[in-house]
């Protein structure tokens, strides 16, 4: 988790914690005639910054979970996004 952490923080700028892995799938990129195999983590932060863009990405965003649906990105993202506010959402429920 180390590892994921750290690619996190460089990608964003923020400091992390990588909390569990949410889901793991393969997406077939058609125009490229490639697969590849997603992991998805949950991660959270103790920082109030905004995220700064690296030099591997050309755009970056916040949004909040009712926009999800509407981006443009695979659903298995957007299934992942949807299990981590579940899954934060039940732990708020136990404390």
């Amino acid at each position: 988790m180390q590892t994921v952490a750290r690619e996190i923080t460089e990608e964003s700028g923020l400091p992390v914690d990588v909390d569990e892995i949410l889901d793991a799938w393969v997406y077939h990129i058609a125009v490229a005639a490639k697969d590849v195999f997603i992991v998805t983590y949950g991660r959270t932060t103790t920082s109030s910054a905004a995220p700064v863009l690296s030099h591997e990405h050309s755009r970056i965003g916040e949004f909040l979970e009712d926009e999800v649906s509407e981006l443009r990105m695979p659903e298995g993202y957007k299934r992942s996004i949807a299990t981590w506010f579940d899954r934060l959402r039940a732990r708020q429920a136990v404390q």
